[in-house]
């Protein structure tokens, strides 16, 4: 049991120290990052410093991963600040309790990587997107978007 404990001590510091580093994530890697969490319902959150409601919604959405993961969600973030803020996005996920594994965007084709993601979305931040056990995309929220009626889509699949 004291090892339990220790183990789990250890992991809630270590999502509360921040991701160590961002992943580089363009549009071949998305949808393979997607792909490995088949099996989970995952919600990936693009981002980014610079953007108020993107910074408001981050602790919140954490707090949700950490109550949801034990059932089977996952949170992944993918910063579209430019690789110069690697720093500063890596501060405000420690910051709002968000852990590895965390993304920056560095598409080859803006364009290619964004209508890869979803054919309706323009790019503009927050984004949201909601995937099924099997990955396949169930729901996508652009701008502020209402938490607690994202949460219920969440429990909905778990």
């Amino acid at each position: 049991m004291k090892l339990l404990t220790a183990l789990i001590l250890a992991l809630t510091l270590c999502q509360a120290a921040g991701p160590s580093k961002l992943l580089r994530l363009d549009e071949l890697a998305y949808p393979k990052t997607v792909a490995l969490k088949k099996g989970k319902v995952l919600l990936v959150n693009f981002w980014a410093t610079w953007c108020e409601p993107c910074r408001k919604e981050m602790p919140e959405l954490s707090k949700m991963h950490a109550a949801l993961k034990a059932k089977g969600f996952e949170l992944i973030t993918v910063s579209a600040d430019e690789p110069e803020d690697e720093k500063a996005a890596i501060a405000f996920l420690a910051k709002a309790g968000i852990g590895d594994p965390a993304y920056l965007k560095q598409a080859k084709n803006d364009d290619k990587f964004i209508s890869g993601i979803d054919a309706k979305w323009s790019g503009a931040l927050p984004a949201l997107i909601l995937y099924d056990k099997t990955g396949k995309k169930v729901k996508v929220w652009i701008g502020e978007t209402d938490l607690k009626q994202l949460e219920a889509e969440i429990k909905k699949l778990l």
